[in-house]
């Protein structure tokens, strides 16, 4: 209940439309340098998807209250980044088709990719020796609150060259313990939370990279990675049934008939807080 009401209590500051340099569309058509143009990174989004989940079966594909299949959300979100060229759905199982939505393409990967003992970078490998791009964007049904916002950001800083990977974290600002020990505070002089050392936790949610990486060095971070930052919403994860629940009740309360049916410029005109 307390994690709910965190994420709710977030509802309020999720849409704060605090803008960046990069929040509005990058120079997609051309990078201009010395007068000289030169055409633009293709880039390409995958969402990987796994039928035969253990923790929460089918849960990429599961309903919300609606009806929507979860996988939609994040597909329409990916559709409204103007900068990505193609996006795949890559499974090995072909029913996922009917769950794909106009402009998405299916891709079939090998069965061997579903075992419980394969990473997510073998299984980005796969899908780069089968799919040529510059710039890959990973996400995943299961992270279904991201912005498009976020994931035009995250591509146009890869994009500029001043970073060589993007990832979507969030900050934690907790008391800490490892070993039966605080890791980040003495208990003897307790901070307050918001004076506590930074520290970032990888939402899982995103994540844009350059093609080298994952094909010279198995990597989806890079050695100099731009760290967006996202709140409580944009960072649910989906792992297990009571996170399905928990996504459900962020959808119904704000996305429902909006997220999954109008664009995020309409949601954050419409929500009042």
């Amino acid at each position: 209940m307390k994690k709910l009401l965190s994420l709710f209590f977030s509802i309020g500051l999720f849409f704060t439309g605090i803008e960046t340099p990069f929040n509005n569309t990058c120079a997609m058509e051309s990078i201009v340098n010395s007068n000289t143009k030169v055409s633009k990174p293709k880039v390409v989004a995958v969402v990987p998807i796994k039928m035969n989940n253990q923790r929460c079966p089918g849960k990429n594909t599961k309903s919300l209250s609606d009806g929507t299949p979860l996988i939609h959300c994040i597909l329409k979100t990916l559709k409204q980044v103007n900068n990505i060229d193609e996006i795949y759905v890559y499974c090995s199982n072909e029913d996922i088709k009917q769950y794909l939505i106009p402009g998405i393409k299916f891709l079939k990967r090998s069965e061997k990719l579903d075992s419980n003992t394969t990473s997510i970078n073998e299984v980005l490998s796969a899908f780069a020796n089968d799919i040529d791009s510059d710039i890959y964007v990973l996400s995943h049904a299961t992270a279904p609150f991201i912005r498009s916002e976020t994931i035009q950001d995250s591509i146009c800083q890869v994009i500029g060259g001043l970073y060589d990977s993007a990832l979507a974290v969030k900050k934690l600002n907790e008391f800490l313990w490892k070993d039966g020990k605080p890791l980040n505070y003495d208990p003897k002089n307790i901070p307050r939370t918001q004076d506590l050392e930074t520290i970032y936790s990888e939402t899982s949610g995103l994540y844009v990279f350059k093609k080298d990486l994952i094909k010279l060095e198995n990597r989806r971070v890079g050695h100099n990675p731009y760290l967006k930052e996202v709140g409580k919403i944009e960072a649910v994860d989906i792992d297990d049934p009571e996170d399905f629940t928990i996504a459900g009740a962020v959808y119904d309360k704000v996305f429902k008939d909006m997220l999954c049916h109008t664009d995020h410029h309409m949601l954050k005109k419409n929500l009042e807080f």
